[in-house]
C-alpha cells in the first residue's frame, strides 16, 4: 500500500466546493486502485482566516505544510479584501517560499466540449504551457514613494536571473522532449524589452544545444496570441515568463472551451518542498454557493498531482473517467451543460468505479 499525505487548502469562493469534489473523487479512485492510500488534512486558510487574524495563513503555515507530499489548492480572493493581500498572503507565499518555479498548464479540448474556434475539435489543440513561476514580472521587487502626492511614483521591477531563466528553459525543453512532437515555442518580447528579455532569448538558444532532438521556435508575445487563435495546431509545448504565460494560459483555457476545465501545477522539480496543484479559474464569487462550479479543472489538476507523486496509472484512470463523463454530456453550464457540481462529481466517481481496466 502506497500512502501519500495531501494538504488541502480550499480557501475562497468556489474553492471549497471544487476541493470537496476533488477529494471525493480521489478517495473513490484510491479505493478503486486498491494499493493506493491518500491521507488528506484540510487547512482553513484564506480570506475568512484573514478577517479573524489579519493574515491569510498563520506565521508557521509553511512549516506546517513542509511534511506533506503535495498541496491541493482551491482558489483565493474575495471582493472585500484587496487582491494583492490575498494573493501574496497565501498562494504566492507558498509558491515562492517552496521554490515552485515551474508552473505547468496543460490545455486540450476535452470530448463533449466545444471550442470557440472554428473547425477545431478534440486533438486539434493540445498544448502544455510552462510558466516561469518565481521571478520575472511577479518578483515583487519595487515600491511606491511620495504617496498621494502629484509626483507619486510606483515601480514594478521585473527580475530575470540567469539561474531562474536557465532552469525554466531546461524544464520546458524536457517537457517538449517527452512529448511526441518534441517541439517547443519560446515566448518573448525582446523587441521592446531589451535587457531581461534579450537575456531570456540568449539563454533559450544556449539551452537548446542540450536538446538536439527538440525543435524550437520563438514568438513575440503579442504575435503569440494571434498564432494561438488562428493556427492552434502549430503549437505544442510553450515556455513564457511569469506574466506572459499567466495571460496566455487563460487565453488557452478559453480557447479550449472554458477556464473552468483548466488545471495548473506549481512544481518544485527537485522535490525539496511539496508542489501545489490547483484549478486556474479563481474564486468566482458570482457563482459561489450555486452548486454549478465546474470541478473538471480540479479533477484534471488532481491527475497532475498523481503523476507528480509517481501514480501514473491512477492519473490515467482519473483522466479517462473525466473524459468519459464529458463525452456523455454531463457538464456544468460554463461548458454548455446543465449538470451541477455534485452531478459531475457523482458521474466521475461512477466512471471510476465502473472501469474495467
Amino acid at each position: 500500500m502506497r500512502t501519500h499525505k495531501i494538504a488541502a487548502i480550499p480557501a475562497d469562493g468556489i474553492g471549497p466546493e471544487v476541493i470537496e469534489a476533488g477529494i471525493a473523487v480521489l478517495e473513490a479512485l484510491a479505493e478503486r486502485m486498491g494499493d493506493l492510500k491518500l491521507e488528506f488534512r484540510t487547512f482553513d486558510w484564506g480570506t475568512d482566516y484573514y478577517r479573524k487574524h489579519g493574515i491569510m495563513m498563520p506565521a508557521d503555515g509553511l512549516e506546517q505544510l513542509k511534511p506533506f507530499d503535495a498541496i491541493y489548492f482551491g482558489a483565493v480572493g474575495a471582493p472585500d479584501v484587496p487582491d494583492h493581500i490575498t494573493l501574496w498572503g497565501l498562494r504566492l507565499n507558498i509558491c515562492q517560499n517552496f521554490d515552485q518555479y515551474a508552473n505547468v498548464r496543460p490545455t486540450k479540448i476535452l470530448p463533449g466540449i466545444t471550442s470557440p474556434l472554428r473547425n477545431v475539435g478534440v486533438g486539434d489543440l493540445d498544448w502544455v504551457i510552462v510558466r516561469e513561476n518565481s521571478e520575472g514580472e511577479y518578483a515583487g521587487n519595487g515600491g511606491r514613494t511620495h504617496r498621494g502626492q502629484p509626483e507619486e511614483v510606483g515601480t514594478e521591477v521585473s527580475i530575470f536571473t540567469r539561474t531562474g531563466v536557465t532552469r525554466i528553459m531546461r524544464y520546458a525543453f524536457r517537457i517538449a522532449q517527452s512529448r511526441p512532437r518534441k517541439f517547443l515555442t519560446v515566448v518573448t518580447k525582446s523587441n521592446a524589452q531589451r535587457f531581461g528579455m534579450v537575456m531570456w532569448d540568449e539563454i533559450a538558444e544556449e539551452v537548446s544545444h542540450e536538446f538536439p532532438d527538440v525543435t524550437w521556435d520563438k514568438m513575440l508575445v503579442d504575435a503569440m496570441t494571434v498564432r494561438m487563435t488562428l493556427n492552434p495546431k502549430s503549437l505544442d509545448t510553450v515556455v513564457a515568463t511569469n506574466l506572459h504565460a499567466d495571460i496566455l494560459s487563460d487565453l488557452a483555457g478559453a480557447l479550449a472551451g472554458s477556464i473552468g476545465v483548466a488545471p495548473t501545477a506549481n512544481i518544485n522539480p527537485e522535490g525539496h518542498f511539496p508542489s501545489m496543484f490547483e484549478p486556474i479559474h479563481g474564486s468566482a464569487f458570482d457563482i459561489t454557493g450555486k452548486g454549478i462550479a465546474n470541478p473538471v479543472a480540479t479533477f484534471w489538476t488532481a491527475c497532475q498531482m498523481l503523476e507528480h507523486l509517481g501514480e501514473n496509472a491512477a492519473s490515467e484512470r482519473l483522466m479517462r473517467a473525466v473524459e468519459q463523463v464529458c463525452a456523455a454530456g454531463v457538464m456544468t453550464p460554463d461548458v454548455g451543460g446543465k449538470a451541477t457540481t455534485q452531478e459531475v462529481t457523482d458521474a466521475v466517481i461512477g466512471a471510476i468505479r465502473g472501469a474495467n481496466d
